[in-house]
């Protein structure tokens, strides 16, 4: 986006303002001016240090209305769990023949699922999947026997969050062509899962700053109390 463009955007935004949520969504909707349906985001300043164990925060949130985006989703299984994996949608499925695929430098998956009886074989992978955030973990529902849930969550919306060495937390939480009202829904939910994960060693205000933008859109400051105490 060229200065002159982006500058424009910013009208009508204060940037020293926190808006309340409803107000946010309609401010950063109007300035979303791209040809394509814009993802929207939100960007969550936490009260933690992750470098310690006890202060890490991660999980998964299911967003009420979608997230807008269909994942490809990869599922390690056999037998039974393989069958119901794929009944369920998942759009590769394998064991050692998939584990060759990933190792080959082939992954084309936005998520991926393991029973844990494949975590043995899944766990070759970590060099691999660990990067991109794909590896499966029992902690946001991605190592599990229920495959059939897990992947319609994947498939109908379900968005893992783990925080920056920052202590900042992002997500898509909908598209620019959501209704204004599924748009605070989805980042209500979303918000409300990242406190739910609280971790221990968090002291002080865990949440202390909120901010939502479109892909090309600028930034708009949110004030908490009106995305946690609804």
């Amino acid at each position: 986006m060229s200065g002159k463009r982006y500058r424009k955007t910013l009208e009508g935004i204060d940037t020293v303002k926190t808006y309340a949520i409803d107000d946010a969504v309609k401010l950063v909707k109007e300035r979303a001016t791209a040809k394509f349906d814009e993802t929207i985001e939100i960007a969550m300043n936490l009260g933690v240090d992750p470098r310690h164990a006890d202060q890490m925060v991660r999980g998964v949130c299911n967003l009420p209305n979608g997230s807008g985006r269909t994942l490809r989703v990869a599922v390690f299984a056999r037998g039974a769990k393989a069958d119901e994996a794929k009944a369920a949608g998942a759009d590769i499925v394998g064991a050692e023949d998939l584990l060759e695929i990933v190792q080959g430098g082939k992954i084309d998956f936005d998520r991926c699922i393991a029973t844990p009886d494949m975590m043995g074989l899944v766990g070759r992978l970590g060099k691999v999947l660990g990067p991109r955030g794909l590896m499966p973990n029992p902690k946001v529902g991605t190592v599990t026997m229920d495959v059939k849930s897990a992947v319609a969550a994947s498939k109908g919306g379900a968005v893992e969050f783990r925080v920056e060495k920052a202590g900042i937390i992002h997500s898509a939480v909908g598209k620019v062509s959501f209704d204004q009202g599924k748009l605070v829904e989805n980042i209500k939910a979303f918000a409300d899962a990242v406190v739910k994960a609280r971790p221990t060693g968090a002291k002080g205000t865990y949440v202390q700053k909120i901010a939502i933008s479109s892909t090309m859109g600028p930034g708009v400051k949110v004030d908490p109390a009106s995305v946690l105490n609804a």
